[in-house]
């Protein structure tokens, strides 16, 4: 299995795996989830990683159908500026592929922010740390574990 399920399960958090096969040729990793698994959008929440001006990393994790507002995750991880990650630095850093980046399991942990959509269910779906894997999770199980800060940094158009 993979880092962030052996974490979950070491941690005795309650989750469910969610399989399904992954279409390479897909325009959205996290719009095919919600698709293949029947579930809202909304609930699919992409994991998005981000640089900030010290130049360490850190995870913005926000609903599949949105964008990340920049000026707001520097907000929240109070920094004047972040941009994002270099693509080959978030998977050296992680220890995942890019459409399969997990915010648990990480090989190293970063801060994180978790947009406050998350709050209006009971269970959120994130990446479970490969392609055509999600983890159904409560958003606050997944803000303990992460020790995550709540704000608002998604857009509000698709």
């Amino acid at each position: 299995m993979t880092p962030a399920v052996k974490l979950l399960d070491k941690l005795k958090i309650a989750y469910q795996l969610h399989q399904y096969h992954h279409d390479e040729s897909a325009a959205s990793y996290g719009l095919e989830a919600a698709e293949k698994l029947a579930v809202d959008a909304k609930k699919i929440f992409k994991t998005l990683v981000v640089e900030m001006e010290n130049k360490s990393l850190a995870v913005a994790i926000v609903p599949v159908e949105n964008q990340l507002t920049l000026k707001n995750v520097a907000k929240a991880l109070k920094c004047k500026k972040v941009t994002m990650a270099d693509p080959k630095r978030v998977q050296t850093t992680t220890g995942y592929v890019l459409g399969g980046v997990s915010p648990l399991g990480q090989k190293k942990r970063l801060k994180t922010v978790i947009d406050k959509s998350s709050q209006q269910f009971s269970t959120i779906f994130v990446s479970g740390g490969k392609r055509g894997l999600e983890i159904e999770i409560s958003p606050n199980d997944l803000i303990l574990v992460l020790s995550a800060i709540v704000g608002n940094i998604k857009t509000n158009e698709c």
